[in-house]
């Protein structure tokens, strides 16, 4: 089963979107969260990110869903912090945070491929909310 990790630069943030997506996959996902330099800093911390990836990382894969532009590199860094054989089951996402991880998630639990986890959280990019 693909795990997830939850990388934001806000700890509340980040455990905030890990318990609503655990919730929807009813804890049947490995799911990490990586928010923060620190629990009261805002910012991003590789070393946080690499231990969120070890604790979700799933021989299916990890997809790693994030807030803003910046965490791509602390992510970046993290990845290489692993093996090289971690390193190609990790997979980062342009899906939106929130609503790429509670789709995620389902997807996950459903048993289905890193990639088509990744689809489906990407696609969440165009949901329509009814106003």
């Amino acid at each position: 089963m693909v795990g997830i990790v939850i990388v934001s630069h806000s700890a509340k943030v980040a455990v905030g979107v890990k318990e609503m997506a655990e919730q929807m996959s009813q804890k049947r996902v490995l799911i990490a969260a990586a928010g923060g330099v620190d629990d009261q800093t805002m910012g991003t911390n590789a070393e946080r990110i690499f231990t969120a990836l070890q604790k979700a990382y799933a021989p299916d894969g990890v997809l790693v869903l994030l807030d803003l532009g910046s965490a791509v590199m602390s992510t970046q860094m993290a990845i290489e912090m692993l093996t090289e054989e971690q390193q190609q089951n990790i997979k980062m996402s342009e899906a939106p945070l929130v609503e790429g991880a509670i789709v995620a998630a389902v997807e996950a639990s459903l048993g289905h491929s890193l990639e088509a986890v990744n689809t489906a959280a990407e696609a969440a990019s165009n949901m329509r909310k009814i106003l």
